[in-house]
């Protein structure tokens, strides 16, 4: 991991355009992704973020955008759901969804009769399946095994990436990156200076893309090498740096606090 804290920059005026990953960063994990809950506070804070940012706020996250709209009710943002497969470029827009292939289906369907029964968390994401292990790790290899042996049976363009807690099988196309590249190249994010928080590994693609930007990176619970340039604690850190730096009023804004390596 690079360790830059000490060249953290002024935050300039106005400028920034900030993507958000959601489970590690926003919120702890639990062990199924429906057993977490969003604050009040949570909520208040990311709606006065979107006004000082005037809109340029998105979620970008491998949850769906039907399940990170039922988990924030009723705050609804600009949003990159399933890493990138689904859209909403505006709050109240119109969603451009993905559909479970068929074959993505049929795999789902094996994989929940070996590991379902397990502690295991098959989660099903149109084109995107996830298998998460948080509350059985014992089985994270396995679940592996069963995704990398997959790959040779589905259609070319798929890829498998290894989290925290957990293994998903996704598309190529479906990379956080190009979800941030597209929303930079719309109002109200285009000619700003992007940033963006994430805690995992599906976060790297997003990590290198606002690094090539000029951004800033920031991994929240880094383990390992990561492409960030920039770390923070944990979630409530996180949080904590998010309102002292966009929290404010434009005519309060503080200069973009230490972050630690």
């Amino acid at each position: 991991m690079n360790s830059q804290a000490d060249l953290t920059p002024p935050l300039p005026e106005g400028r920034w355009a900030l993507f958000l990953d959601i489970d590690g960063t926003l919120l702890e994990h639990a062990a199924h992704p429906d057993a977490v809950s969003v604050s009040k506070e949570l909520r208040v804070l990311l709606e006065r973020i979107e006004r000082r940012l005037d809109g340029a706020l998105a979620f970008i996250t491998g949850r769906s955008i039907a399940a990170v709209d039922h988990l924030f009710d009723p705050l609804k943002l600009r949003i990159a759901g399933l890493y990138g497969l689904e859209h909403r470029l505006l709050p109240d827009g119109k969603i451009e969804a993905a559909d479970e292939p068929a074959d993505m289906a049929a795999l789902a369907d094996e994989i929940e009769l070996e590991l379902a029964s397990k502690a295991v968390y098959v989660e099903r994401k149109g084109p995107v399946l996830a298998i998460h292990t948080r509350a059985a790790p014992q089985l994270l290899a396995r679940a592996t095994e069963l995704v990398e042996a997959a790959l040779a049976r589905l259609p070319q363009g798929y890829r498998v990436i290894a989290g925290n807690a957990g293994v998903e099988l996704m598309p190529l196309e479906a990379a956080k990156g190009a979800a941030i590249r597209r929303f930079m190249q719309l109002d109200p994010f285009t000619g700003r200076r992007p940033v963006f928080l994430g805690d995992d590994t599906s976060d790297e693609n997003g990590f290198d893309t606002v690094n090539a930007a000029g951004g800033i990176s920031i991994r929240v619970k880094p383990q390992g090498e990561t492409a960030a340039r920039f770390a923070i604690e944990d979630v409530a850190s996180a949080i904590a740096w998010l309102e002292a730096n966009f929290g404010a009023p434009a005519d309060e804004a503080s200069p973009l606090r230490a972050l630690t390596a």
